[in-house]
């Protein structure tokens, strides 16, 4: 489990390619301190776990299934990666629960500058797009972020000087891929309102979403939220 608080930008030392699979060895310095061989580190928002340390750096394997649903495939030898150590028992919540595990991939619409802050607007799957609420939380590439306004095929999130100069964004531009992660709690409720979360059986009397499994106003008022 993360935070989606970026400890430091990592730069990829190397890339082994196998047929659908891959393993990225990672120059670092903060989130090596008191990492051992199975420890996970998140990878511009994607969990690994690290396989080996040597020095200033850790590899870590990464699945096929795991080069389909996000942009590491499109890493290069160079490229910089947002890094951040598992959650520690204890220890401060600064972001939102973040799980490692992305829900797919968005790409720059606009980039533009309102006095000391940048906004981006990404677009993303219809399936993205649902779960995402304004003032609620999204991660990109591994970064916590809030959401400040929904659009219909995209969502736009404002970043302090800070957020960029500390990670990759500052490095991004229209066109580029992003890793996306929806908010864990957005999505487990989804899933109850579609019935088929195993945590209970849904009875005939149990409200459902609408055909298109959006909330919607008339939804909520129908089933005594109005």
């Amino acid at each position: 489990m993360f935070t989606g608080i970026v400890e430091e930008k990592g730069e990829i030392l190397s890339i082994e390619r196998g047929s659908i699979s891959a393993i990225l060895t990672i120059r670092a310095k903060e989130v090596l301190t008191g990492t051992k061989i199975g420890d996970s580190i998140a990878v511009s928002g994607v969990c690994l776990t690290v396989t080996r340390l040597s020095g200033d750096r850790f590899s870590a394997d990464v699945m096929a299934e795991t080069l389909r649903r996000s942009a590491l495939g499109e890493l290069r030898v160079g490229s910089h990666v947002n890094l951040e150590r598992a959650l520690a028992v204890g220890g401060r919540m600064g972001g939102h629960i973040v799980s490692g595990h992305i829900d797919g991939t968005g790409k720059i619409l606009g980039i533009r500058t309102e006095d000391n802050a940048v906004w981006y607007r990404i677009t993303a799957d219809p399936k993205i797009i649902r779960l995402v609420v304004e003032k609620g939380s999204v991660t990109i590439d591994g970064i916590s972020l809030t959401v400040a306004a929904v659009h219909a095929d995209s969502f736009e999130v404002s970043v302090i000087p800070h957020t960029r100069e500390v990670t990759t964004l500052s490095e991004k531009g229209v066109g580029d891929s992003v890793n996306l992660e929806n908010d864990i709690i957005g999505k487990y409720v989804e899933r109850l309102l579609q019935g088929q979360g195993g945590i209970a059986p849904m009875s005939s009397e149990t409200p459902r979403a609408s055909a298109s499994g959006a909330l919607t106003m008339e939804f909520l008022t129908e089933h005594g939220f109005g």
